[in-house]
C-alpha cells in the first residue's frame, strides 16, 4: 500500500503555489506510506539550460567541488544549489550527459536522481511531511509536480528504493501495485541499451515508457503500450516536462481519484487528497476506468 499524488496546473497564476498544494496533498497520504517518500517539481526551464539532481549520504563532502570538477569534465559553466541531502547543478543543456558521466566516474558515491530541462527529484528515506519539510517542497513553484509515500513490499527501504523514479530526460513515474513480469522486461529492456540502478520493479515501469518514448510515441501512447506489456497490479502516474498522465491495470484494485477544474487536474490515491485544492467543490470528480489512459499535454 502507498500513496500517490499529482498535481498539473492549466493556470499559471497558480504556478506560485504548486509547491504548498502538492506539499498539503502528499501529507495526508503519510498513513499509506511512512517508510520514505518523494516529489519531482517541474519548474519554469531556462532557455538551452539543463538541470541534473543528485544526492548523497554524505553530501558536506561529495558536493565539496563537485561543481568544478563538472566543469572541468565537460568543459563550460556548472552551478550548483545545494538542499540537504540533494543538489541541483545547472549547465548547458547539450552538456548533460557528458557531466552524468563525470560524476558517476568521480563522484561514484553520488547518485543522480534525474534530469532534464524542468525536472527536479528529491527522495529520501523518513516519515513523507518530514522529507516535504527537509527541501523545502511548499516553497517550490512550478507547472505540475507528483509525489508518493511508501510502503515497501518488495524491495528494502532505500533512498533509491523511493519513488518517483526517473530514467529519462524530464520523465519520471510513482508506483502503486506490483509488477509480476518485471524481471523479463529488465532484461530485455537492458538488451536494448537502458540501465537500472535498482531491483525495483517500479523502476522497470519508469524504463519501459522511456523506451517507448525514444521510439517517437508520446507519453499517452507509451502508457497504451502498457496496458499490452506490463503485468500485474499497477496504478501509475507519469509526468514529462509537458505531460502528466494516469493509468490503471484492467483488474484496478488500487484505490485512485481523478480531478479536473479549469485550474487544474489532480490526482490523489484517495479522495482526501483533493479535498483542500481552491475550487474543488466545484471539480469534475471520477475515478479513473480500468485500463483506460488519461493524459494531458500542454
Amino acid at each position: 500500500m502507498c500513496g500517490i499524488v499529482g498535481l498539473f496546473l492549466k493556470d499559471k497564476s497558480l504556478e506560485p503555489q504548486l509547491g504548498t498544494l502538492l506539499s498539503g496533498m502528499l501529507a495526508t497520504m503519510c498513513d499509506r506510506g511512512p517508510d520514505s517518500a518523494g516529489f519531482a517539481i517541474y519548474g519554469a526551464p531556462q532557455a538551452g539550460k539543463a538541470k541534473v539532481t543528485v544526492q548523497s549520504a554524505d553530501p558536506a563532502q561529495d558536493f565539496d567541488g563537485l561543481a568544478a570538477l563538472v566543469e572541468k569534465a565537460v568543459g563550460a559553466k556548472v552551478s550548483i544549489t545545494p538542499k540537504d541531502t540533494h543538489a541541483v547543478l545547472v549547465l548547458d543543456a547539450d552538456k548533460a550527459e557528458a557531466a552524468r558521466q563525470a560524476i558517476k566516474a568521480e563522484r561514484p558515491s553520488i547518485r543522480i536522481m534525474g534530469a532534464g530541462e524542468a525536472i527536479e527529484i528529491y527522495k529520501e528515506v523518513g516519515y513523507p511531511t518530514d522529507v516535504a519539510k527537509r527541501f523545502g517542497l511548499a516553497q517550490m513553484t512550478g507547472s505540475h509536480g507528483i509525489g508518493h509515500t511508501r510502503m515497501a513490499t518488495e524491495s528494502a527501504v532505500t533512498t533509491l528504493g523511493a519513488h518517483p523514479f526517473s530514467t529519462g530526460a524530464d520523465e519520471c513515474l510513482v508506483h502503486n501495485g506490483s509488477l509480476s513480469n518485471h524481471n523479463n522486461l529488465r532484461r530485455e529492456l537492458r538488451h536494448d541499451g537502458m540501465s537500472f540502478e535498482t531491483e525495483n520493479d517500479s523502476e522497470v515501469a519508469a524504463a519501459y515508457l522511456t523506451w517507448r518514448m525514444n521510439q517517437g510515441l508520446n507519453l499517452g501512447e507509451a502508457m497504451e503500450k502498457g496496458l499490452d506489456d506490463l503485468d500485474g497490479f499497477f496504478t501509475f502516474v507519469v509526468g514529462t516536462k509537458d505531460g502528466f498522465g494516469v493509468v490503471r491495470d484492467p483488474v484496478a484494485c488500487k484505490p485512485a481519484v481523478l480531478a479536473e477544474t479549469d485550474q487544474y487536474v489532480a490526482f490523489g490515491s484517495e479522495y482526501r487528497a483533493l479535498v483542500n485544492l481552491p475550487g474543488i467543490e466545484d471539480a469534475k470528480v471520477w475515478e479513473p476506468e480500468p485500463a483506460t489512459v488519461y493524459f494531458w499535454e500542454r
